[in-house]
């Protein structure tokens, strides 16, 4: 975690990556993947990269440490010309936070007397990364991060498939763990999944514009990590990339080809809790109303005395508005949230630091004095930053503090692309509820059950069986993952072969 996040109480888990990428001849790509990221800016803040190329150039990339609106200009945008692109913000969960390690990653390789020449972005965990980069390096390949991503890009372009549909077909089912992956050639943008599709990964449609080569009227597509970031940029959601599916974005438009189906789905549930913006689209379901209907379930399952709900900003907004509306009690912010504040690389000091969660949170005294107070929030992991809330509760004068988490409790780590807390350093591992209500300093303390986030997400989404559900039953639906239990999946960082 950045020192600067850890001051200011980031408590819940890491968001881990984001990724997009379009081909679209006529229209200013760049730009469409720059705002693009700025739709998927939560699902990574450490670092930010697009790379682009026109049909048949090369490839030109731009990655740097920091927030999208910190590494590019209007003169980078006019440097990443082209016709394709892909982008990607950065949670590192593999590789530490340097800019080796940004994305997305260039490789140029040899194959049979020419040279393919690929871009990569990358979201999850690969969770076989240490076999296969042993492997390359035994065979002469060179690397310049610590990241997973560039072992597959390696594998890509190290080929000798003239294809490079053909390449991703075999070593697709080499790879091991959760990955959402959009890659680039020199003509064409390539997306694909894992075959238990651990991570999203959906479709768009651009609207041709008028005058562009090829057929006139032809959509244009786009891949990104949520349908939030088709939005922004006007674009269409058309439809999930299926697990095991290899989508190509190119000149004939859209092209499909299944390379390994019938696994075990094992989408993560945690994305409809916590990671995805609430204003996408997962399954069907708007995430907005799924959360509000955790809400509800919440107050269902857990009714209590109380006069007011305030939600924890902005993780608990859904929920505490269905829970609200659920039990007929009035909702108010009791809290007001700088919004700024993940912004700043300048450290808070000592004289800072005792003040704590103020410097992201203010409490209103003038809305919770005296109040018997229903807190939602959508998560507790560690419970640092639930202890400082209910005491700053307790401080503005509330008369009652009952908290109500949309999510079961979270006792294991993830081993898929998600950096969070180990076992022991998660509040709910080994505790009763009534010792973790306890320990948080509040009067009551309630999780949504499982069956209960189930029920919110709806029969569209599927059931228990096609979801990962390893943060609250540490059971991991990956074959290879069990030996991992307890540890992550990759200890410290991959060796360093320098190119």
């Amino acid at each position: 975690m950045p020192e600067q996040w850890a001051a200011l109480g980031r408590d819940g888990p890491r968001d881990e990556c984001g990724v997009f990428g379009v081909y679209a001849p006529g229209h200013d790509v760049s730009r469409l993947a720059y705002f693009a990221l700025y739709a998927l800016q939560h699902r990574g803040q450490e670092s930010a990269g697009i790379a682009a190329a026109d049909r048949g150039g090369h490839i030109i990339t731009r990655r740097e440490l920091g927030l999208v609106s910190q590494v590019f200009t209007e003169n980078d945008l006019r440097t990443l010309s082209g016709d394709l692109a892909i982008a990607h913000v950065r949670y590192s969960t593999t590789g530490s936070n340097a800019w080796e390690n940004s994305q997305p990653v260039q490789r140029s390789e040899g194959v049979g007397g020419s040279t393919r020449e690929i871009a990569l972005a990358h979201n999850g965990n690969l969770t076989n990364a240490l076999e296969l980069h042993r492997e390359l390096v035994e065979q002469g390949v060179t690397f310049n991060s610590t990241s997973d991503s560039e072992i597959v890009a390696a594998l890509l372009a190290s080929q000798r498939a003239s294809e490079p549909e053909d390449a991703i077909a075999e070593v697709l089912p080499r790879l091991r763990g959760a990955f959402s992956i959009v890659a680039m050639t020199r003509d064409r943008v390539l997306a694909f999944r894992d075959p238990h599709g651990v991570r999203p990964l959906s479709i768009g449609v651009l609207d041709a514009r008028d005058g562009e080569d090829g057929a006139a009227g032809a959509p244009r597509y786009c891949v990104a990590s949520e349908s939030c970031a088709f939005d922004i940029i006007g674009a269409r959601h058309l439809r999930e990339v299926e697990p095991g599916e290899i989508v190509t974005l190119g000149e004939d438009g859209l092209r499909s080809r299944m390379v390994v189906s019938g696994s075990r789905r094992a989408f993560c549930v945690f994305e409809h809790i916590y990671f995805a913006r609430p204003d996408s689209r997962m399954a069907g379901q708007a995430l907005q109303v799924s959360r509000a209907r955790m809400g509800e379930i919440l107050w269902h399952e857990a009714p209590v005395e109380a006069d007011l709900v305030i939600a924890v900003p902005d993780s608990g907004n859904a929920a505490a508005r269905g829970l609200a509306r659920a039990a007929g009690l009035p909702q108010d912010d009791g809290f007001v949230k700088n919004r700024y504040v993940a912004r700043t690389f300048i450290q808070p000091g000592q004289e800072l630091r005792k003040h704590g969660l103020r410097l992201k949170f203010n409490p209103l005294p003038e809305v919770i004095a005296g109040k018997r107070l229903i807190v939602v929030d959508d998560s507790i992991v560690r419970g640092n930053t639930t202890r400082q809330i209910v005491q700053m509760l307790r401080d503005a004068g509330a008369a009652e503090i009952h908290m109500r988490v949309s999510a079961p409790p979270i006792k294991h780590p993830c081993h898929y692309g998600i950096d969070m807390s180990t076992r022991e350093e998660m509040i709910a591992h080994g505790r009763s509820t009534d010792q973790i209500a306890s320990e948080l300093g509040c009067d009551s303390l309630h999780y949504l059950s499982l069956e209960g986030v189930y029920e919110a997400i709806g029969a569209g989404a599927g059931g228990r069986g096609s979801h990962c559900v390893a943060f609250f039953s540490g059971v991991y639906p990956l074959g290879g993952t069990e030996e991992a239990n307890g540890q992550y999946a990759l200890e410290g960082e991959l060796p360093l072969v320098q190119a």
